[in-house]
């Protein structure tokens, strides 16, 4: 790992100043200590900044009509607060089921919405594969070894699948994401940008995220493994305020996926035959690549079975 000057920052205001130019932010540092190690990106930051120390970021408060969820709030705590599990049942199973529980002991509703994608040609250590999230011309996944990768086409040149367990319910619960310079709608936060997997500008920091209250979600996830694995693909769904479900995917594109035909196959109601439609209307226009077609077939049983589970 290569030397940078390490500041812990006591306000948002002096975080983002410093995280500007050739800073990065570091919240739970179990996603960004990993990529300085390996040295994964084309620019290595000359200041970390150190989020923890800012008080209050780490709070979930309850809010008329919402919770107001503090960025640095870990993963273990969103999962086992009480206000969370009752309005916001997606949410607290999908923090439940991120990676491994010492993890999420450590890592951050924050750290998670923004954590960069996780295609190994993207991963490679010393930047070997320079592929078009870091400016390069191409993506190595789009002829390779695409087995985990999008089943959605491309989005910005990348084919790599988004990883993130927290933002399909994010979206699905109608929540709005708070940085230091805007508020975003969750739905609108997740795009390959440059390396990022999100829209955050330069310096520009995650604070809050404010989530309406449900009358109820689900969240599912498929993984290899159910311990540590990143999602195959992953699906949450909500009832919106006015009844109508709302559901979206992960693992299928570079940004979590509303599948707004699925939704549409259940105006009706949830049953087992349009539960099941809705799963078919879901994958009706995949293009896989040429070997990850077998997630078509996941992703349709997870559109079901989670419809089923809400709707149960």
């Amino acid at each position: 790992m290569r030397k940078f000057t390490h500041l812990q920052a006591s306000t948002v205001n002096e975080a983002s100043q410093n995280a500007a130019g050739k800073g990065m932010v570091i919240a739970g540092g179990t996603d960004l200590l990993g990529t300085l190690k390996d040295e994964i990106l084309p620019v290595y930051p000359s200041i970390v900044i150190d989020l923890k120390t800012i008080p209050g970021l780490d709070k979930i408060e309850e809010e008329d009509g919402s919770l107001l969820i503090g960025a640095m709030a870990r993963l273990a705590d969103v999962a086992s607060h009480e206000a969370v599990k009752k309005h916001c049942q997606a949410l607290s199973e999908a923090c439940g089921k991120a990676a491994s529980p010492t993890i999420r002991n450590m890592a951050t509703l924050g750290g998670n919405i923004c954590q960069m994608h996780r295609c190994w040609y993207f991963r490679t250590p010393d930047d070997r594969f320079h592929c078009s999230r870091k400016g390069g011309n191409t993506c190595p996944a789009y002829m390779g070894d695409n087995r985990y990768h999008s089943i959605f086409g491309v989005q910005n040149g990348c084919a790599a699948a988004s990883s993130h367990d927290t933002a399909p319910a994010l979206i699905a619960l109608g929540a709005t994401v708070i940085t230091s310079k805007r508020e975003v709608l969750a739905e609108g936060f997740f795009a390959a940008n440059g390396f990022k997997s999100c829209i955050l500008e330069d310096g520009e920091i995650v604070t809050h995220v404010r989530v309406p209250k449900s009358k109820k979600s689900v969240f599912e996830k498929f993984a290899l493994r159910k311990s540590i694995d990143f999602p195959i693909v992953n699906c949450a769904a909500a009832y919106d305020g006015d009844g109508k479900v709302r559901l979206v995917m992960g693992g299928v594109y570079p940004a979590p996926l509303r599948l707004s035909a699925a939704e549409r196959a259940v105006e009706k109601g949830i049953t087992e035959a349009a539960a099941a439609k809705a799963g078919d209307d879901a994958m009706a226009d995949a293009v896989p690549l040429s070997r990850n077609a077998y997630k078509i077939e996941i992703a349709r049983t997870m559109v079901k079975r989670t419809l089923l589970r809400l709707g149960g």
